[in-house]
């Protein structure tokens, strides 16, 4: 299959005023046990953009084996499905983000949006998931909220109804996002991408059947909450994940993130929770087969 980007990283990442270095991390170490990034964003190009062949091959060559492609508006989704198909190491997610839904509901296509995603939910056994799904209140105003509710809502359902894994984008909603949870009732199986809380909001997900998912910002020196977070976690209910190309671990942030700096995560996540290694990531895998629903 001919993989080609959907879109930039330059399209989608923050307004900054400030120059980024493209320049390309160097692979880490390889890990002593195979882990599955759990949330990449194959499609979408940063710098030196690596195609998917490429990608997976550098992936693998630090062991980090499989990937949870995951798409997030419909190019991205019709995008996920596509690669999930066509290579073995994938699994994919199909969604509307939560700062995509307001977009398609101003343009009164909601509807029609959210119709294509159960379409691409049911396309191939190997979507997996649906998400990522949630709120976000650090970049949608209030206007468009009540849009992210919605929207999220009906996810849950098509989670629920599909036997799908329920990923979540939660930022600067944590109460709101538990609210929604609470009143539509929690998936089976439903993974809190990008974990951002404290060990309180920790604990409050994981008494609703939550796995939480560690990204690069674990790494980052004001992330201590993050890491109490980590480290009172039941090892069966840690993921880890990059959201390539965002989020690149120290000592190399800001520079362009693929799932082959994984390695750089899981070292600290082990020394965080005072665990082997090895140890860590095979519970690591096997957690994200559980997470999403057996091997592929």
């Amino acid at each position: 299959m001919k993989q080609q980007p959907t879109r930039s990283r330059a399209a989608t990442d923050e307004k900054s005023g400030s120059r980024r270095d493209r320049e390309r991390p160097p692979a880490p170490e390889p890990l002593p046990h195979p882990v599955v990034d759990n949330h990449c964003h194959l499609d979408i190009a940063d710098g030196d953009w690596l195609a998917t062949d490429d990608a997976l091959a550098a992936a693998a060559a630090v062991g980090v084996t499989r990937i949870v492609q995951i798409g997030c508006d419909l190019p991205g989704a019709r995008w996920a499905v596509e690669a999930a198909a066509s290579y073995d190491a994938l699994v994919a997610g199909v969604a509307l983000h939560p700062n995509e839904a307001p977009r398609q509901a101003e343009a009164g296509t909601l509807d029609e949006a959210m119709a294509e995603i159960e379409a691409l939910a049911r396309a191939h056994d190997k979507v997996r998931a649906v998400g990522e799904t949630g709120l976000d209140h650090f970049r949608t105003e209030e206007d468009g909220r009540a849009a992210q509710v919605e929207s999220f809502r009906r996810h849950i359902d098509l989670a629920k109804r599909l036997d799908k894994t329920l990923v979540i984008h939660d930022r600067d909603a944590h109460d709101e996002v538990l609210a929604v949870l609470d009143e539509e009732g929690v998936p089976d199986r439903w993974v809190m991408h990008c974990f951002s809380g404290d060990a309180d909001f920790a604990r409050r997900c994981l008494d609703r059947g939550a796995h939480l998912s560690f990204a690069g910002t674990v790494t980052f020196k004001n992330a201590q909450p993050l890491r109490d977070a980590l480290a009172l976690a039941p090892q069966d209910r840690v993921l880890v994940e990059t959201d390539a190309p965002f989020l690149t671990p120290m000592p190399y942030r800001g520079r362009p993130n693929a799932s082959y700096l994984v390695p750089l995560t899981m070292r600290l996540m082990a020394e965080v929770r005072g665990e082997d290694l090895a140890e860590l990531c095979a519970a690591v895998d096997a957690n994200t087969e559980a997470a999403f629903g057996g091997p592929w």
